[in-house]
């Protein structure tokens, strides 16, 4: 019981990374660079303190950290720019649509063996992906902001990839973090603001501490110390009720409206997804995280 609500804890806080960005942008009292930066620092801040307060120490050094620097960065200015339009469910379904599919291309050039099932599961997830983001099909999309996260998905899925060469999660994603926060400043500075320039609001700080400490830092932290204790199937069937949890938060606390279309779209790429990660029988201990 207590493995089951400690990951049922881990994924409502993925899920609320896309529920508190789109508030704090909804709500105007931040802009989405801002946002961005201040849960890039927030979250290496936090990182770092579990690793000295973990291990003993941060550990900047390692294989694969340019690779994940720069992924990182995609995927968190791709994911609050996106937000300036998406909706908290919409944007958590194409991101984890992206970030599996990524993950597939990428297990590809690894030349791994790809079963009928991974390429079916790909394929549904894909053309869910496309008639959501297709102009005049499916559900009312900004194609722009959805390929912003779109983006954003590449971008985790890059980083998971590249996680996989890590021996301990925790130290790596931690030091990604805090080597991307002054690089992430510099970016905050040169990426074009939009219309309403830089809007630095008590709220909108609040949120994005809260999406970078707790729902980010943390809740990786939490992640990586459950994937050991659970089976591949259990891990990949959870991670699909990411974007259910983000829908129903959006839903609760954004009024967001829930149609018929972006049911049927849902259906397309979690129902791909599964198809795709979960394996006939649990054969290992973890799969890859995804979380966002």
């Amino acid at each position: 019981m207590r493995l089951f609500l400690l990951t049922t804890l881990t994924l409502i806080a993925f899920a609320a990374n896309s529920v508190l960005n789109r508030m704090a942008l909804a709500g105007g009292s931040i802009d989405a660079v801002s946002f961005g930066v201040i849960r890039l620092v927030s979250g290496a801040v936090m990182l770092g303190v579990l690793c000295l307060v973990l291990r003993g120490r941060v550990q900047l050094l390692g294989p694969g950290r340019v690779v994940g620097v720069l992924s990182l960065l995609v995927y968190l200015y791709g994911f609050s720019l996106a937000y300036r339009a998406l909706d908290a469910g919409l944007g958590a379904l194409i991101l984890f649509g992206v970030v599996q599919i990524t993950m597939f291309a990428g297990g590809l050039l690894a030349r791994e063996a790809m079963p009928v099932r991974r390429w079916t599961g790909a394929g549904l997830a894909f053309g869910g992906l496309a008639w959501l983001l297709w102009p005049g099909a499916g559900p009312q999309v900004s194609v722009f902001h959805g390929l912003l996260m779109a983006a954003a998905g590449v971008g985790w899925g890059v980083y998971s990839l590249s996680g996989r060469r890590s021996g301990d999660a925790l130290m790596a994603t931690a030091a990604n973090f805090i080597w991307a926060a002054p690089v992430g400043l510099l970016v905050g500075w040169l990426v074009p603001k939009g219309a309403e320039g830089i809007v630095i609001g008590a709220q909108g700080v609040v949120l994005a501490v809260l999406s970078g400490a707790v729902t980010s830092g943390l809740g990786y932290a939490l992640w990586y110390s459950l994937l050991p204790r659970l089976a591949a199937s259990v891990a990949a069937v959870a991670q699909l009720t990411v974007p259910i949890i983000a829908m129903a938060g959006g839903m609760l606390f954004l009024g967001e409206a829930l149609s018929a279309e972006f049911v049927l779209a849902s259906a397309l790429v979690l129902g791909g997804v599964a198809v795709s990660v979960i394996p006939r029988r649990a054969q290992g201990p973890t799969i890859s995280s995804s979380g966002s």
